[in-house]
Order: structure tokens, then sequence, then C-alpha cells
């Protein structure tokens, strides 16, 4: 349901448009005073509000004004009586959506919302992808107009809200922690902290010290206690990026964390409560992982409850030119070269080649290019191989590929019995060996 703050002073009426805004399926949060209004809007995020002009504590222009420091697109509706419309036609100039005349005709009440709302659906349809939003709620900016990314963009603003867990799947260098960082920018949590942890970067030792940290004297040089990730992301998000790399040992404390929200630091006796939104990501297929027993098949249901799939840059075809503009624009600033751009050459090296390291691999050329000029960027600066060479390397991956989707599948089929697996290829025990830690198998 779409939640709604109703503004009204006298309860009498407050209680009446309650129930009539809860019986077109809205979700009401009412208010009696300009002041509890702001406390509202701070607390979380409406899809309009609805507020008298007249309070006991000031104004429903007060109300207005601090929805809008809130949302700069959330439509306000006005109510007023006959003597004060003209203050309400002023608040329309100050930024309101529409005024609605007491007494209230329900019927049209219904479709002034529904039309305000639909359209601040509009307004915010890709938030993310719009620069003064970015800049507004403070996540970082996020660049595209291909189909694909549009639709990660609408999957992410329709989980941001909730608190399910969300697994972000993708190459790497496709923009997964931006995401992370976007899904919590637009949730209740935004004012909380925000923790990432690359589990690829830790070390297997250390990675539940990391997680769930450890009491004093829990190991050798645990000279005092220290909390881990989980406690200190309590009441906001913790990231959690290439997850396909945890131990199974920490992914079934793992799951138990998520499901009881409870962690216990190493040497402890006793469990701390804490209240955390998960993000994973991973470059993996975990689904290969779970038939593999390389990942608890309990886990990865428990986190794919919303996954999202971040496409890599080769399949966005002109965001590449969008993205690289974005970044020149970038370096222009922060090199303090306002001369900087792209010359013809540049321009077709750049929307030609493959880009398997995907926007990290595109941001770093550009602003390699940029140190080295001071005007325009040619080709040869961005240091990328000759489109013979590319195209050679996109097919030796592409093969890589296939060859590893092959094995993998008589690995499952033969349940990753690696002498069956051989038996099954006609190949040596140990050249499977080799096959499996070539393609990452292992």
């Amino acid at each position: 349901m779409e939640p709604i703050l109703l503004v009204e002073d006298k309860a009498e009426l407050r209680e009446m448009l309650q129930q009539a805004l809860a019986r077109m399926k809205y979700e009401v949060v009412p208010a009696g005073t300009a002041s509890s209004a702001r406390s509202a809007l701070a607390a979380r995020r409406f899809t309009a509000v609805l507020t008298d002009l007249r309070l006991p504590d000031g104004s429903g222009l007060d109300v207005l004004r601090c929805a809008l420091e809130a949302d700069s697109a959330l439509p306000v509706v006005v109510m007023t009586a006959y003597g004060t419309i003209a203050e309400a036609v002023s608040a329309m100039r100050d930024g309101a959506y529409d005024f609605i005349q007491k007494p209230i005709d329900l019927e049209h009440l219904q479709h002034v919302l529904g039309r305000a709302i639909e359209r601040y659906q509009l307004l915010r349809e890709n938030v993310v992808l719009k620069k003064e939003f970015a800049r507004h709620f403070g996540f970082p900016e996020m660049v595209g107009e291909h189909p694909s990314i549009i639709a990660a963009g609408r999957e992410m603003q329709r989980i941001a809200p909730m608190d399910s867990t969300v697994l972000l799947l993708g190459e790497s260098g496709t923009g997964k922690e931006l995401f992370a960082h976007a899904i919590h920018k637009l949730s209740p949590r935004a004012d909380k902290p925000f923790l990432a942890l690359n589990c690829a970067a830790i070390p297997e030792s250390l990675v539940e010290n990391e997680l769930f940290g450890h009491e004093k004297g829990a190991f050798t040089g645990a000279d005092s206690r220290q909390a881990g990730r989980f406690e200190l992301a309590h009441g906001g998000t913790l990231f959690l990026d290439e997850i396909g790399e945890l131990p199974l040992a920490v992914q079934s404390k793992l799951l138990r964390v998520l499901e009881a929200g409870r962690v216990q630091r190493l040497g402890a006796t006793t469990e701390v409560s804490v209240n955390v939104r998960m993000i994973a990501a991973t470059n993996r297929d975990l689904e290969s992982a779970v038939d593999g027993e390389q990942f608890r098949r309990d886990l990865y249901y428990r986190l794919a409850v919303f996954p999202i799939r971040i496409p890599p840059l080769r399949e966005r075809g002109g965001d590449v030119m969008l993205l690289a503009e974005h970044f020149l624009e970038r370096f222009r600033r922060e090199l303090r070269k306002p001369k900087l751009s792209f010359s013809a050459s540049a321009k077709q090296a750049l929307t030609s080649h493959h880009w398997p390291g995907n926007v990290r691999e595109l941001q770093n050329a550009i602003e390699r290019a940029a140190i080295l000029n001071d005007a325009t960027l040619e080709a040869a600066q961005f240091s990328l191989p000759p489109r013979g060479a590319q195209a050679k390397a996109a097919a030796a991956h592409a093969n890589a590929t296939q060859n590893r989707a092959s094995l993998e599948s008589v690995m499952r089929d033969c349940k990753w019995n690696k002498q069956a697996a051989a038996e099954r290829l006609g190949i040596s025990y140990k050249t499977l060996l080799n096959r499996l830690k070539t393609l990452q198998l292992d």
C-alpha cells in the first residue's frame, strides 16, 4: 500500500479521512500538528502528503516546506476552507501539487491523490540514474540509459524501502557496490551505518573474526574485545561482496545470524542481538556452487530473496560513451584540465572495446589518458589492446566460458566425484585436476 501522511488537527475529521483513505487502499500515518508531521517526514518516506492549511502550531506551508526538503518530488495536497483559497493558491506557487476545499469530496480526493501519486512515481522512476536525485539523496551517481541498466534500477528502487535481503549478481567492475550504496540510501536505514566487506580479500582464518568479532583472550593476540561488522552495522546495512568466497564453516554461522538476528563473538558464551539488513554480491554462479556443494543451499535461498542482475558494460550499448563523458567531466574538475575532450579515434576505440573489466576498466582507462594529456585524448592513450587482439581475447573468453560450463555440467552429473568425471571425459585424473584449476572450478 502507498504510504500517505495525513495532517489534520481536528480529531473527528482526521479519523474520518483516515478511514476513507484506508478504504482507498492507502497506508495512512496521521498527524495532528506541524511538529508531529515534521517528525513523521524525518522518520520515513511517503508517496504523498495531505495537510490542512491551518494548524495549531504553525501552517500547512511549514509541512509543505519540510516535505519538499525531504523529497523535492513529493506531492503535497493542501486542504483549505473557503476563506483561505487565496492562501492555498499561494501554497501551489510554493510547490504544492494541488488543493482541495472543505468539506472534502472523497471521490474528488481519491482522484487528486491518484494523479499525484502516479506523477510522483513517474518522476522517481529510475531515480538513481538522475543526477539531481543522486545529489539530493546523497548516493553515488549512476549513469545509463540502456534498458538493461534501467530495469536493474527499477528493481533496486522497488526493493530498497523494504528490509528484504538483496543478492546483486554481476561481473567484477559492473558497479555492485554502487547499487548496494543506493539501496541503503533509498531505505529507511539511510541515516544508519553502511559497512562493506569484501569476503575474497580477507584471509579465511580472519573472516569469522571480521564478521562476528571476538572477546578478550579468544585467541593469541586478542588483547581486548572487538565488535564484528554485524555489530558495527547495527540499525543499518551490511554489504558482503564476493560472498561466494565465504568458507563453508562461516556460511553456517552467517545463516544463523540472518535467521535469528543474533551474533556470538569468538570466545563468547552469550549472543548479542543485531538489527542489520544484508546485501550480498557475487560474480560467481552460486546455483552451480550449491550443486557442487561449495555453497550452502539453505544460505543461498536465504540470500536470494530478491536477486538483481547488473549487466556487463559490453551489453549496454551507448552507455559506454555516456559513462566516458561522465568520467571525463569528473577528471576535468579533479585534474583542473577544462580542455579535455575525446578525438574521433578515441570515441571509436572506446565504443569498439570489449571492456572485460566493465565500468571500472573504462574509468581507469580515461583517468590514465586524462593524466597524460591536457587537451584532446587520442585512442592510443587508453592503452587498449588492438582490435584484432581484442577480438581474439573476446573469443578466448567465450571459449573458456563454454568449456567451464561444459565441465561444470559433467562435474554436477557426477556429483563432483573427480574420478568418475575423469572416466566420463576420457581423460586422466591429473588432466582433470589441471582443467578444474585453470577454469577455477577447484
